[in-house]
Formats: C-alpha cells, sequence, structure tokens
C-alpha cells in the first residue's frame, strides 16, 4: 500500500517552511527602522514556524528512511531493508534533497539560537539570515511554474520519476527493497563527517548576515563585536568537518592518503582559509581601524566562496573529476541565481558604505602588530587563490561555450603534484609569519627588542630542526624550510602561550592555535613527503598489463599462505572473511550457506578471529553482506605480529566495487595497507586434468605438494538433494591434508544408485585442490582417487608506510583547542558588552 499521507504531508511541510520564510524576511526587515513591537513579535512568529517546518519535514522524511518506504524515489534510490539504523541516518544525506535539508535544519537551529541571543542586532541580521532560507528551502520544493521546475522533491513517488513499464501494468507497484547506500558512504564517519561540515557551512552566514546588517543598518563597526566568536566558532566546525573529511579519505578510499586536492575537497578548504584570513583581520580592528575594511571583504567572501562550492559540487559541472560532486537534477540554473544575488548584495552594500567605513591614513609599520597580521591574511589569501583559480576551470570552459565559444583548457594532469608545490610555498611563508607575528601581538617592538626576542626560539628551532635533520634524513631543500619555520612556529607560540597562561589562560587561545597549525604541517609533511612504499615489485614481472606502471611496480601479489618478505616484514594471505557481529572475522570456506540477508550457516568446524570455536549449523550474524575482507598477517622477526583485514565491498545493484584499507596504528607511524585486486568470484575455475593416485586406508601420498593421508572410507546414510533406495550405496573417504598451519579434511563421496555410479567431489579451497574417488578396487583393498588442481588463491596489495602521522591528528586537536579558548573569551567579551546595553 501506498503510503500517499506522508509524501503529501513532505510536500505541504515544505511549501509552509518557504512561505514561512519569506514572510520572516519581510517581517524582520520592516523591524529594522520600525519600532514597533508587532513587527517583531511576527517575524518571531513567522520564523518559530519557519524552524518548526524545517524539523517536520525532516522527520518525515527519516520516517519514509526508517519505515522502508521503497514507493518513494528517495528512499529507494539511497536506503535498503539490510541497511542498519545508523547507515539510513548516513542514507538520509546521501542524495542533494537530504543534505540540502541537512544544511536547512542546522540554519533553524542557529536561528533559534540567534534570535534570543542578541536582541540588537536581531531585526537586520536575521532579515539576512531569513532570507538565506529561502533559497535553501526552494531546493527542495519540486514545483513546475510556467514549466520552469524549481527545486527538487525528496517526496516525489518512484513511479513519477522513473519511466518503468511496471507502473503501467500495476501502477500501485512498490519494490521489495531499496539500492542500497553507495558503498562509499558506508562508513561510520559518514554518519557524522556531513552533520560536521553542513554545520559549519551554517555557521558562515552568521558573520555574514552580522556584516550585511552592520552595512545596511550604517552600525560600520559595531557588527564587529558580535560576529567575531561565530566567526571563530564557524572556522572551528568548518575544519573540524573538512579534516573529518580526511580521514575518512585515509580509512575508506584506496589513493593511499587523507588529501588528494579534489575539486570539492579544494571548493570547501578556499572558504575556510578566507575565513581564517578574515577572523585575523576582524581581531586586528580592534587594534586599528585600518583592518574594518578588509574584514567586511573576507568576511562576505567566505560565505559566497561557499555557495559557489555548493554550485560546484551539486551542478554537475565537475563532472566524473570528483568522488564528492552530485549528478546535476536541474538545479544549476537555481545556484547560479542563489550564487549572483549575494554576490550582487555584497557589491552593492560594500560600493554604498565604502566611503563612509572608518579606516586609517596612517603608513602601516613593518613593527607594527597590524602589518604582520596583514601578511598572514594576505597569504591564506594567496593560498586560497591558487587552489581556486585551477579548480574553476570546468566552469570557466562552461561559461565560454555557453556564449558560443570553444575552450580546452584542463585541469591539473597530476593535481597532487600542482597544488602540493605552490601550498608548500606558501606553508613555509606561514609558518614564519604565525610565530613572529605573536611576538608584535603581545608587545610593542622595535629592531632591538625584536632581536631580544626572536634569539632564543631562532636558536632552539635551529637546534631541534638539525637534530631531525640528522636522524629523519631530510635532504629535500623546500622540506626543510617547512621544517625549520614550522619547528620555528611552535617553539615561538609556546613561549608566547607560557608567558601569557600566567596571566590569563584564555588569552591563549591563539598560540594555542598556531602551535596546532604548525605541528600540522610537519605531520603532513612527514607523512605525505615521506611515506614509504614497503610493497616494492622487485620481480620485474608485470602483474596485469592493464595497470599503470606505477601500480605494476608498487603492488605485491601474494599467493594464499605464502609468505613474502616486504622491507622488515613478511606478509601472509591468509584468505578472505566476513565480519560477524559477535565472533570477528570467520573463513568465508567454512560457510555452507546463506540463511538470510545479514545470517550465514557454518559448513565446517571452524575457529573465528576471536578465537570462538564455531560448528556446523552455527548460525553467526553478519554487519554487511557486501563487504569481504582480506586477512594478512604481518610477521616482523623479533617483534611479534599483527593481522590486517582490509576490505572489498561489492555492490552488484550500483555495480560498483570500492576496495578500503586497513590501517596497523602505533605512535610513530601507520602501516597503510590495500588491496588492488583480487580473482574475480564470478569467474569460472579451470582445473588441470585429473591426476589418478590408487591408496590404501592409512598409506600416504601427495596432494599439490601437501603430504595427505588416507584415513578410512566410512559409509554414508544420507546425501542432499539424493534419496537413497535400498539397493543403493553411498561412501565417502577421509583425507586428512597437511598445510601450512592447520590439517585440512577432505571428503570425496562415490554414490551407486540404480545400478549407476557418481562421483561428488570435494574442493579444499585453500590448497587449490580437488579431489574425487575414480574407482573403488575391493580386491586389493585400494582406491583410486582423482587429483585436479588451479591456481592458489591470491591478492595484489599495496602496504604504505606513513611516518609520524600522529603529528598531524595531535595538530588537528592543538588547533580545535585553540579556536575552543579563543571563543569562550570573544564570546564572554560580547556578553559584558550586550548585557551593559553597548551591543
Amino acid at each position: 500500500m501506498i503510503h500517499y499521507f506522508v509524501g503529501n504531508l513532505g510536500h505541504f511541510l515544505v511549501i509552509l517552511a518557504f512561505v514561512s520564510a519569506v514572510v520572516a524576511t519581510y517581517a524582520f526587515a520592516k523591524n529594522i527602522h520600525n519600532t514597533d513591537t508587532s513587527w517583531a513579535r511576527f517575524a518571531k512568529g513567522a520564523f518559530y514556524v519557519h524552524a518548526l517546518a524545517i524539523f517536520a519535514i525532516a522527520g518525515t522524511l527519516f520516517a519514509m528512511i526508517s519505515g522502508h518506504m521503497f514507493e518513494y524515489h528517495y528512499v529507494y534510490n539511497y536506503t535498503s531493508k539490510i541497511l542498519p539504523v545508523y547507515y539510513q541516518i548516513s542514507s538520509f544525506w546521501n542524495g542533494q534533497e537530504g543534505s540540502f535539508l541537512l544544511w536547512m535544519f542546522w540554519n533553524a537551529v542557529l536561528g533559534l539560537v540567534l534570535i534570543h541571543t542578541n536582541k540588537s542586532w536581531r531585526a537586520s541580521m536575521m532579515a539576512v539570515f531569513s532570507f538565506t532560507q529561502i533559497f535553501l528551502v526552494s531546493m527542495i520544493m519540486g514545483v513546475v511554474i510556467f514549466d520552469v521546475k524549481i527545486g527538487s522533491s525528496p517526496f516525489l513517488l518512484l513511479r513519477d520519476v522513473v519511466n518503468d513499464p511496471i507502473f503501467g501494468i500495476q501502477p500501485d507497484y512498490i519494490p521489495e527493497d531499496g539500492r542500497g547506500l553507495n558503498p562509499l558512504l558506508q562508513n561510520y564517519w559518514m554518519v557524522i563527517h556531513p552533520p560536521t561540515l553542513f554545520l559549519g557551512f551554517a555557521t558562515t552566514v552568521i558573520p555574514f548576515a552580522y556584516a550585511v546588517a552592520g552595512l545596511i543598518t550604517g552600525r560600520f563597526k559595531e557588527w564587529i563585536r558580535p560576529a567575531l566568536p561565530w566567526a571563530q566558532f564557524s572556522a572551528c566546525v568548518l575544519g573540524v568537518g573538512i579534516l573529518m573529511g580526511a580521514y575518512w579519505a585515509y580509512e575508506t578510499l584506496n589513493f593511499g592518503g587523507y588529501w588528494n586536492w579534489d575539486p570539492v575537497e579544494n571548493a570547501v578548504y578556499v572558504p575556510w582559509l578566507v575565513l581564517v584570513a578574515g577572523i585575523h583581520t576582524m581581531i586586528a580592528f580592534k587594534k586599528s581601524p585600518s583592518a574594518l575594511k578588509a574584514s567586511v571583504i573576507l568576511i562576505l567572501s567566505s560565505y559566497i566562496l561557499i555557495v559557489y562550492s555548493t554550485f560546484l559540487t551539486r551542478s554537475g559541472v565537475l563532472g566524473n573529476s570528483s568522488v564528492h560532486s552530485f549528478t546535476d537534477l536541474g538545479l544549476s540554473g537555481q545556484l547560479l541565481i542563489y550564487l549572483f544575488v549575494f554576490i550582487l548584495l555584497a557589491v552593492l552594500l560594500c560600493v554604498r558604505a565604502w566611503r563612509k567605513m572608518p579606516s586609517s591614513e596612517e603608513e602601516t609599520s613593518a613593527y607594527s602588530r597590524e602589518f604582520w597580521i596583514f601578511m598572514g591574511a594576505t597569504v591564506l589569501c594567496l593560498m586560497a587563490f591558487q587552489v581556486i583559480i585551477p579548480t574553476s576551470i570546468p566552469v570557466w570552459n562552461e561559461i565560454v561555450e555557453l556564449f558560443g565559444g570553444s575552450s580546452n583548457m584542463a585541469p591539473p594532469a597530476d593535481q597532487v603534484e600542482f597544488y602540493t608545490k605552490f601550498q608548500l610555498y606558501f606553508a613555509i611563508l606561514l609558518a614564519l609569519l604565525s610565530g613572529t607575528g605573536q611576538f608584535f601581538w603581545w608587545n610593542k617592538m622595535d629592531k632591538q627588542k625584536l632581536k631580544q626576542a626572536l634569539t632564543v626560539p631562532v636558536m632552539i628551532s635551529l637546534l631541534i630542526t638539525a637534530v631531525i635533520f640528522i636522524v629523519a634524513k631530510v635532504q629535500d631543500i623546500w622540506y626543510l624550510l617547512l621544517l625549520t619555520t614550522s619547528v620555528y612556529s611552535v617553539v615561538a607560540n609556546a613561549k608566547i602561550f607560557l608567558s601569557v597562561a600566567k596571566s590569563n589562560i584564555k588569552l591563549s587561545g591563539g598560540a594555542i592555535a598556531h602551535i596546532g597549525v604548525a605541528l600540522m604541517l610537519i605531520g603532513v609533511l612527514f607523512s605525505s613527503g615521506y611515506s614509504k612504499i614497503l610493497s616494492k615489485n622487485n620481480t620485474g614481472m608485470l602483474w596485469s598489463k592493464e595497470f599503470p606502471d606505477e601500480v605494476n611496480q608498487n603492488n605485491l601479489l601474494l599467493f594464499l599462505n605464502e609468505p613474502r618478505q616486504m622491507e622488515d616484514y613478511f606478509m601472509t594471505y591468509k584468505g578472505m572473511r566476513k565480519l560477524t557481529t559477535d565472533y570477528g572475522y570467520v573463513d568465508v570456506n567454512d560457510i555452507e550457506t546463506a540463511a538470510g540477508p545479514l545470517e550465514l550457516i557454518i559448513g565446517n568446524e571452524t575457529v573465528s578471529s576471536d578465537g570462538t570455536r564455531l560448528s556446523p549449523g552455527d548460525t553467526v550474524e553478519i554487519i554487511n553482506a557486501e563487504n569481504s575482507y582480506f586477512e594478512v598477517v604481518y610477521t616482523q622477526p623479533g617483534k611479534g605480529d599483527f593481522t590486517l583485514y582490509p576490505r572489498v565491498q561489492i555492490n552488484e545493484t550500483m555495480d560498483m566495487i570500492v576496495y578500503s584499507p586497513d590501517i596497523n596504528r602505533t605512535l610513530t607511524a601507520d602501516l597503510y595497507t590495500h588491496v588492488r585486486t583480487f580473482p574475480d568470484p564470478e569467474q569460472e575455475i579451470e582445473w588441470s586434468e585429473v591426476e589418478e593416485i590408487a591408496v590404501a586406508p592409512g598409506d600416504q601420498f601427495f596432494i599439490n605438494d601437501y603430504v595427505a593421508r588416507f584415513v578410512e572410507m566410512v559409509p554414508v546414510q544420507q546425501l542432499p538433494g539424493v534419496t537413497l533406495g535400498p539397493g543403493d550405496v553411498a561412501v565417502k573417504a577421509i583425507i586428512e591434508i597437511e598445510g601450512e598451519n592447520k590439517t585440512y579434511t577432505a571428503e570425496p563421496i562415490y554414490v551407486i544408485k540404480d545400478k549407476m555410479a557418481g562421483r561428488i567431489p570435494d574442493v579444499v579451497n585453500d590448497l587449490a585442490s580437488r579431489l574425487t574417488i575414480q574407482t573403488i578396487e575391493p580386491e586389493q583393498n585400494r582406491f583410486v582417487f582423482g587429483l585436479s588442481t588451479t591456481q592458489k588463491d591470491w591478492i595484489i596489495i599495496e602496504a604504505v608506510k606513513k611516518p609520524w602521522i600522529n603529528i598531524l591528528w595531535l595538530g588537528t586537536f592543538l588547533l580545535v583547542v585553540g579556536f575552543t579558548v579563543a571563543i569562550v573569551r570573544r564570546y564572554g567579551e560580547f556578553q559584558k558588552m550586550r548585557d551593559k546595553g553597548m551591543e
């Protein structure tokens, strides 16, 4: 039965959210210069209705997902019955409509907070805030006006979207199951990364709204104080969201790192850089009015760049150049309008207010704090500029073609090398400035004082760098410069932290954040610049002509149970496994059949990875039927061993095969391992010609170079799928085979039914052998077995050592701590001024 009510409710709520956003925008705008409290109450009420509508839309969509209402296109396209609850949550924002709704949800939450935190700015700031919601809600309206489609609704029935003959025959047809969640998104980071990232997106509108409100009302300076803690909060959350995405890529994708300069990564990285630059100029404005205009431009630009990144991601302009981009749902025109409206708004307001904004005519001294902050902000903006221009090449091509021209410009062929080279140069300057600038901020400097302040940090930094240079053998000149300046930034900011924290720990946020950034640069330097491929192919063989040279050179072929040396390790592939909910990993060869979508029946006596002994007939529950794992044991002589389980996920519905790494983490390095390819499980096995071996019970013989012993022959009373009559006979041989690590048992069967002989072979997959009872010679008490062999199971694997990557994660933590300390301080300052009636 089709649940029409739920879809109709969703459509109604979307229209209600749109109308209430329009009404709230108008009412707040009227209240800017109108002291009548009725407009204020009306505007607040309209926004409350809007927020409740957004919350109800989100609840309705999740009810559809959790209720498996596959008659709706969104539910069918992104979910399935076997998805656990946390992946059902992920499927909420898998599509464009859901991710826009997530963005709106956070905006609604933030709007409710803002209404009650700053009455002085409520009308002007909330007018801008509500205005942004109009555009966001329009993205999920899904209505057609005069043949123009506005938005894409998540509440459309499948039959209204998919042109399938089944709906002509059976209009109320409902699929039994959905297509499921994209394998790339079936990771726990995808449960928390998108909400964090979109919270970052949502928070960027707050400083933007304050800046616009300041320009509209003529309060050109006053907006800085309430906007600053929100700008810091936004930079913190957005930065964490970006780094969560990097860690997701590190754990899920198999390119061997955490940052690949993907166009969508770039498009989010750029507004974060500009926002951080804006925060620095906002702080500088407290000491010098010359920073006001720069602050306005940077804060306005940061939100506009967020909208631009949305256009890049969702318009389809990137094509297949990004793993993050969405397909175009016809929203590119709306997104362009959204972008141009806010660009036009920002430009017009700046032009109107430019001459009225206070500024300083004094020439900035090189020994002033403002000079060093401006230098840092400039470097951040140059970093952003260097990334956004090449990333926007597909947009430029589209513009040229739109006007009838032709453009063959292409993004950098090796984007990692291209972006890394230039960002490295800027990072050196950034580290130098973040270390030196702190001394100017806390003390008035001249040439002599600067020399005294820098002498000790510089000497300590050079000493530490020299030790690292000798131990780590850093030889590249640019890497050495980055290491030197980053160590200097850590030492210099540590000195500032120690002196500032003595008087007031709340003043130390900037120093802590700068230490975090410097440590992140050091972590990136070693984990990326000095990562080492351990799985070098020294055999001279090509694994596949279809592989590029780099893959053939940097990957190892591992046959089952055959150790291969790799640097200081011996690697042994143990076979394919399934991950259970209660017993760890189980050998796929010991699984008989599937009892259900997430249940397997054990076929052979086996021991799981957690040591549990499982018997034939036992049922185990698995986490995901699409996932299989390759057990790879690393042994380091004299130091023990560890086991990794890199994953392959095969989604037949989406025709996707996704390989994900497993990582052994230690204090000093990560050992990153992923499988490049393995034998096609659908491909028919090619067996060798049968070799006949005649043996008697108790005899030993060889099976594919393994010692085997024919134990006995026993009668069989029952055979699956075969009814044995009174004159029928069935026997099976018990053959024990000594493998590398365990004893295998083969049990081929010989059947005489209706006076006709039949043979049921037994396959020992780990030994790539198949045994058949060919004939029985009772007079000689001898049995003739047929032996066929095939190629042993194998994988091609890559292993990469990433030294000192934990310095990167430590730096990330300190960056967040620094932002948090700064946010608490700045919000406290704002509260004091607000309570005095000055905000």
